[in-house]
């Protein structure tokens, strides 16, 4: 039985299937691929982001690649939704459905107040990252970020976590564009200025906007999945009958 494709698209922390528990389930009705962006591989050393390699990954995820048909639904969270967003604009045939988790899309509400802060709160640290340690960037984000203190990083895995977010650029400086025709829903968490304002603009160029609780990983509550699995369900028979 034909089953359409379905790609997640992690953001800055875990990545893989590590960042769908929820998710995985997907598995049993649809060809489900959990990827990792480029600089993302659980024992090679990190290495500097880009939108671009993203995109190409994303891309190529969604070919043929022997199943008679290109092409499928696109999850992404947070950093992951600038790759979605600009696999849609590259190629609007091979995305049959955007879903965007808390997407960190700055570069679209740069001038909007709760964005504008952010950047203006993120920009000097990021300026500086390059001549920060891993461990003391990542302290220093997450304490602008979520106002808290973090241990310091222990295991190798933490320690490359750490370095992998200092190597990610800062997301007001990918090169978005809205996505013209392709079903989008956005989900946030309800609880971040930020989110919701970046929501807002995208539901005002016709996005669906919904909200569950779970902070920045609204997709691990319940309600968050569902509303994702019935958004690519709906999605999915669209797709079925223009086939």
């Amino acid at each position: 039985m034909f089953k359409q494709r379905v790609v997640f698209v992690h953001g800055a922390g875990s990545f893989g299937a590590a960042a769908w528990p929820r998710q995985h389930g997907v598995a049993l009705s649809y060809d489900a691929l959990f990827l990792r962006r480029h600089g993302f591989d659980p024992l090679a050393e990190p290495t500097e982001s880009s939108f671009e390699e993203d995109t190409r990954i994303l891309l190529s995820s969604l070919g043929d690649d022997g199943r008679g048909i290109a092409g499928g639904h696109v999850v992404a969270h947070a950093q992951g939704a600038i790759a979605a967003m600009m696999a849609a604009v590259e190629r609007p045939d091979l995305v049959y459905s955007l879903t965007l988790v808390e997407p960190a899309c700055l570069s679209l509400t740069a001038e909007l107040p709760a964005t504008a802060a952010h950047i203006g709160l993120m920009q000097p640290l990021f300026s500086v990252r390059h001549q920060l340690s891993d461990e003391d960037f990542q302290r220093e984000f997450v304490r602008r970020v979520y106002a808290a203190d973090l241990q310091q990083p222990v295991t190798d895995e933490e320690k490359r976590s750490a370095r992998r977010l200092r190597l990610q650029a800062p997301s007001w400086e990918a090169p978005l564009h809205i996505v013209p025709g392709v079903p989008t829903l956005v989900l946030t968490g309800g609880w971040e200025p930020l989110y919701e304002e970046i929501a807002g603009y995208l539901r005002e160029t016709g996005a669906l906007h919904r909200t569950a609780a779970g902070g920045h990983r609204p997709h691990d509550s319940v309600e968050g999945d569902r509303i994702i699995r019935a958004f690519i369900s709906d999605a999915s028979r669209i797709q079925a009958r223009a086939s």
